[in-house]
């Protein structure tokens, strides 16, 4: 079974070839909120660099990933 992180990160890989690649679990920090679940690997930062990213702005960035 593959994991939500892990998936992120397959499809992150894929789609923009990542000179550095962080996926980050922070599931344990909305313990208790709105979409938070149990088990966790509901809400995740990332850190990502990439050419494909190149002369776009922070916005255009977020909207690409």
């Amino acid at each position: 079974m593959t994991t939500v992180k892990e998936t992120i990160t397959q499809r992150l890989t894929e789609r923009f070839a990542p000179a550095s690649l962080e996926v980050i679990d922070e599931s344990h920090l909305h313990a208790g909120h709105a979409g938070a679940r149990p088990e966790g690997e509901t809400h995740f930062r990332v850190r990502i660099v990439s050419a494909a990213f190149d002369g776009l702005s922070r916005v255009d960035r977020h909207r690409l990933v």
